[in-house]
């Protein structure tokens, strides 16, 4: 019953949390988008607009829910949830912190540390596309069927890169559950005094997991699937109200699921270098862990709205030249330079 109730509070924060940084993270994209532009951005609504995603989700709220009679009508109205859904469970398994002294007790930071983690964050991230080919069929649009038709095709090229970009990190770890992953760069270290997170042993396998996980987000320079200037907003260019928010709120919580896996496979997720010992399970270590994730992950966050507004988008066969010939062949090579490193250091 503990496990139970435990369980369950984990699951509400997380959720309680990862709903709020969705929404601060959209006027983040306003704000971000306004500076490089040289505007303001919004500021009307609240001190320095901080009650704008407030009046944004109000206004999604009370819009009409418009359902065009030529749609298909079951399954234009289960796509939304189908790619949201998933998107806020790949969250679960991430390691936030270590552990929190709680009333006497070492709460694990994490709502749920299973031993086939990296397996079901890809499982969970290959099912959100199904949700964006589903809308764009159920629409009954061309625009919008060409926009699934896209979607899938980019996630078949990249979703490959991305699974075979963590094997490396794999082999050196030994485990699938990222609190292993990130404990094993916590109690290392490279050359003495150099943390042994995974972006030193592993830089190529970095960099190709960043670029798939953009593209697996549907995220400039990857956003074909809703390029508004070919396909007048792609796959839900029939929605409205809450459903369009939907498929929206499923972009921007991938886009914080991948930040802070990025931050826990390459970046020591909550390893605090040089500050602190690892097995300090004091509150103040405990609390500077979680601080040291949440900096880590808000940089890749960050990072995906900075490239929007710095990149322009790629050509469609561009970014399929880029997956097959560029990125799979280079992941390849990682995983057998990996294999070859380890069975020299023997």
């Amino acid at each position: 019953m503990d496990f139970a109730i435990e369980s369950l509070i984990k699951v509400v924060v997380m959720l309680g949390a990862l709903l709020t940084v969705v929404a601060y993270l959209v006027l983040a994209e306003r704000k971000v988008s306004a500076y490089i532009q040289n505007r303001l951005g919004p500021n009307r609504v609240g001190p320095w607009g901080l009650l704008q995603p407030l009046a944004d989700g109000l206004k999604f709220l009370f819009k009409e829910d418009v359902i065009p009679g030529h749609v298909n009508r079951i399954i234009y109205i289960m796509a939304p949830p189908a790619i949201l859904i998933p998107a806020l469970m790949a969250f679960a398994i991430v390691p936030v912190g270590d552990t929190i002294p709680i009333m006497g007790k070492q709460i694990q930071v994490q709502v749920a540390n299973v031993n086939i983690g990296v397996l079901y964050l890809l499982a969970l991230a290959s099912l959100g596309v199904y949700g964006i080919v589903l809308g764009g069929w159920a629409s009954n649009n061309k625009y919008a069927l060409l926009g699934g038709i896209r979607a899938s095709a980019q996630m078949i090229s990249y979703e490959l890169s991305l699974g075979l970009s963590l094997i490396g990190v794999l082999m050196i770890s030994g485990s699938l559950r990222l609190g292993d992953i990130v404990a094993l760069q916590a109690n290392q270290s490279l050359l003495g005094f150099l943390p042994a997170w995974n972006v030193f042993t592993q830089p190529l396998a970095f960099l190709l997991f960043t670029v798939a996980a953009f593209a697996e987000a549907n995220r400039l320079p990857f956003d074909l699937p809703e390029s508004e200037q070919e396909l007048v907003a792609g796959y839900h260019a029939e929605y409205s109200s809450m459903k369009f928010a939907m498929f929206f709120m499923a972009e921007y919580a991938s886009m914080v699921t991948a930040s802070a896996v990025i931050a826990t496979l390459f970046f020591g997720g909550w390893h605090v270098p040089w500050l602190i010992q690892p097995g300090d399970q004091s509150l103040f270590a405990s609390l500077l862990k979680i601080f040291s994730f949440v900096v880590k992950t808000g940089f890749f966050m960050f990072l995906f709205l900075w490239v929007r507004w710095t990149l322009p988008r790629f050509r469609y066969d561009q970014v399929m030249w880029l997956g097959w010939k560029v990125m799979l062949p280079l992941a390849i090579l990682n995983v057998f330079l990996t294999g070859l490193v380890m069975t020299l250091a023997r």
